[in-house]
């Protein structure tokens, strides 16, 4: 799958809509930004079940600011609309496959269960007034 460009159109569509992505923040600026693309498409062809997308912090740079990023490349970390990691510099292709492997092996149930149980006090709280 080719990495989709994410810009303030569709962020919220391609985090919803996708269970896995992996978010790369980057300028044309940045030689290591660059150095790292084309690892980054790499893996992408290589894992077609995971959308991989690149943002252009000088194009959308209040995408970057509220994830407080302060240097690039970044990577960040999607599953289930719920951001698990964020790696700060470039990776090699080795080290990024084992942080795929390590990102699609991550256990989100816990983190499930706790915002389930929230929304379900929230509407026992609300029902209850």
């Amino acid at each position: 799958m080719p990495v989709v460009q994410l810009s303030k159109h569709n962020f919220k569509q391609i985090i919803e809509q996708h269970p896995f992505v992996i978010i790369d923040f980057w300028a044309s600026w940045c030689e290591p930004c660059l150095a790292f693309a084309d690892t980054f498409e790499t893996a992408s062809s290589q894992h077609a079940d995971i959308v991989f997308a690149q943002i252009n912090i000088d194009d959308d740079p209040e995408i970057a600011a509220s994830f407080n990023l302060k240097q690039i490349p970044a990577l960040l970390v999607t599953r289930q609309q719920i951001v698990v990691d964020a790696q700060i510099g470039a990776m090699t292709a080795q080290e990024l496959d084992q942080a795929i492997a390590a990102w699609g092996a991550f256990d989100i149930s816990e983190i499930d269960r706790h915002f389930n149980e929230k929304a379900q006090k929230e509407g026992a709280g609300a029902t209850a007034v």
